[in-house]
């Protein structure tokens, strides 16, 4: 339960000492507010984020970089962003700034220290001009390094970028996917889906118990890892489509259509650029690992339409969760199990899996 989250993201503000003078600090936002209560030294995080930050918030001081205003929409560092894989120990650090760019003369400086730091892996610069709440920008630049870390769960490797989802407690996680399998009981034809797939970890986890997986994801980097990672591991039964599920699987289920994007026509998957016929997708199970708001509507009735005969559901909030559960209900399907895996120690959250089915009568 101590020093487990693999991934944290450090808000950076100005403090201003007794004695008047100035300092970066970085830490987390007290309760209900955007007032940050200064720590580098974290019960939960990684041991090995505690010097990272240190060395951000010294290189900030002694090249008078300022720290990120948030009323004035002024300042430069706005977060530190830092992951880490668990089995592998290779280390990504990225700078969110309120701008474009770090001069070299600047960035130098700070590369020279991070990468003598035991596993330092990459560092990434993310541009972020907008006034919001949101913490990363559109904009990333690999400063050094390559342009992802690695990390196992079980025997499978997965490469992880900046944007891409990756669950931050790597021993509970190992936990969770057995459980998704257990719950999914496949005998070895079935054809899943897994939508909000992120990097494929558990399309490729499960894609040797199947005849075949198609993962949904709208982040594009995602995305690209989720094929990489199915490369690395020499998983072929499994395919990954860009974009939201409530739009790429009703697309795929239209029955006729003059259609460019890859489509189904029986049991395969191919590119088309021809008016052809259009078969409903083939689905036995649904895997779906939506982000805390829950699934979107228009994802519910994607899932409803598509009729799986079992649904397996992760969530990270128990409230949309209960939301989603109704809506599922009131549509033929029943809860038929349900388990939970403490993925936050010492917090209120707690990661829950549902196996959901076709009602019989």
């Amino acid at each position: 339960p101590w020093h487990y989250r693999n991934k944290a993201q450090f808000p950076v503000r100005t403090q201003k000492a007794s004695d008047g003078t100035s300092r970066p600090v970085t830490g987390f936002y007290a309760g209900r507010t955007h007032s940050v209560i200064p720590v580098t030294d974290c019960a939960i995080q990684d041991v090995s984020m505690k010097p990272i930050l240190e060395i951000v918030l010294n290189w900030m001081s002694e090249q008078k970089i300022p720290a990120y205003d948030e009323q004035l929409h002024s300042g430069i560092v706005r977060h530190i962003y830092i992951r880490k894989g668990y089995h592998t120990g290779q280390i990504m650090v990225c700078l969110v700034i309120n701008g474009t760019k770090i001069g070299h003369h600047l960035t130098d400086a700070l590369l020279q220290k991070l990468s003598q730091i035991e596993g330092m892996a990459s560092v990434f610069l993310n541009s972020n001009t907008e006034k919001t709440n949101v913490i990363l920008g559109n904009k990333m630049s690999l400063l050094w390094g390559r342009e992802y870390i690695e990390d196992r769960i079980g025997d499978i490797r997965y490469h992880i970028s900046p944007q891409s989802f990756y669950q931050v407690n790597p021993v509970q996680t190992e936990k969770l996917y057995k459980t998704v399998l257990e719950f999914a009981d496949l005998s070895g034809s079935e054809i899943v889906w897994d939508l909000y797939c992120g990097i494929g970890t558990i399309s490729i986890y499960l894609a040797k118990h199947v005849q075949m997986v198609y993962g949904v994801e709208i982040v594009q980097e995602a995305v690209r890892n989720a094929k990489e990672n199915a490369s690395l591991n020499g998983v072929e039964n499994v395919k990954f489509f860009c974009g939201a599920a409530e739009e790429i699987v009703p697309r795929l289920m239209a029955k006729d259509s003059k259609a460019t994007e890859p489509i189904f026509q029986g049991d395969s998957l191919f590119d088309c650029g021809k008016e052809v016929r259009r078969n409903p997708v083939p689905v036995d199970v649904i895997v779906v690992d939506p982000p805390r708001k829950g699934c979107d509507a228009r994802c519910l009735e994607t899932i409803i339409a598509m009729e799986p005969k079992r649904i397996v559901y992760i969530s990270c909030d128990s409230a949309t969760l209960a939301r989603d559960l109704k809506v599922l209900g009131e549509n033929g399907y029943e809860v038929v199990q349900g388990r939970m895996v403490d993925m936050f120690p010492w917090s209120v959250h707690v990661e829950t899996i549902v196996l959901i089915q076709k009602k019989t009568s």
